[in-house]
């Protein structure tokens, strides 16, 4: 399931260990160097590319794992 891998990237990146699937990116302490992270743990783990702009239009784990499913939906 994407959103447990996507949790799993967020956990290590933001360095906790209790983010939730509406906990706010932002909210978490979450900046651009860190975005910057978890988009090329993305790409390495999870094989999709997602634009800047979708990491701020879906800032919790469960929006944008909905996009992540949708992107691998249409590469399919």
């Amino acid at each position: 399931m994407i959103a447990e891998r996507v949790r799993t990237i967020w956990c290590r990146e933001l360095q906790r260990d209790d983010i939730s699937d509406d906990d706010n990116f932002f909210a978490l302490g979450g900046q651009s160097v860190i975005m910057a992270r978890i988009q090329g743990a993305f790409i390495e783990e999870l094989d999709l590319e997602v634009p800047v702009d979708q990491m701020f239009l879906n800032p919790t784990v469960a929006s944008i794992s909905a996009y992540l499913e949708s992107l691998d939906a249409a590469t399919r």
